[in-house]
C-alpha cells in the first residue's frame, strides 16, 4: 500500500538550525530515501521551499483568487513530502518516525488512495 509522509516543518525553528545542522538532516534523509530504494518501499519525494514562496490558488463564486504564501496559518508548513510503498500502516509509521525533521516538526502519515473515488 503506498503512503504519502507529508513532512510539516516548524519554519521557526528550521531558522534557528546551523548550516551544519541542516546539512546533517539532508545527509541523514538522504541515506533514509537510499535504503528504501534498496527495498523496493521509496516511490517519490523531494524537499519544498519554504512557504514564503507558496501561491494559494481559490476558486470563490466562479473567481480565482490567488495570494501570496499559504492559505493555512500555522507554525508549521510543509516542507517536503515522500511517498512510499509498504504492506501496512505500522510500517508507514515507523519509516515516518525515522524521518529527520520528526524530531523537530510532525510528519502527517496517508494513505494514498489508488483508482477511483470510492
Amino acid at each position: 500500500m503506498k503512503y504519502m509522509l507529508l513532512i510539516c516543518r516548524d519554519e521557526p525553528v528550521w531558522d534557528t538550525m546551523t548550516v551544519s545542522e541542516r546539512r546533517q538532516i539532508y545527509a541523514d534523509m538522504v541515506k533514509l530515501s537510499e535504503e528504501l530504494t534498496e527495498r523496493g518501499q521509496y516511490v517519490a519525494g523531494s524537499p519544498l521551499h519554504p512557504s514564503s514562496s507558496a501561491t494559494s490558488v481559490r476558486v470563490r463564486d466562479g473567481k480565482r483568487l490567488v495570494t501570496d504564501g499559504p492559505f493555512a496559518e500555522t507554525r508549521e508548513q510543509l516542507g517536503g513530502y515522500m511517498i512510499i510503498d509498504v504492506k501496512d500502516l505500522d510500517e508507514a509509521i515507523a519509516i515516518a518516525g525515522r524521518i529527520p525533521l520528526a524530531r523537530t516538526s510532525t510528519v502527517e502519515v496517508r494513505p494514498v488512495r489508488e483508482g477511483p473515488p470510492a
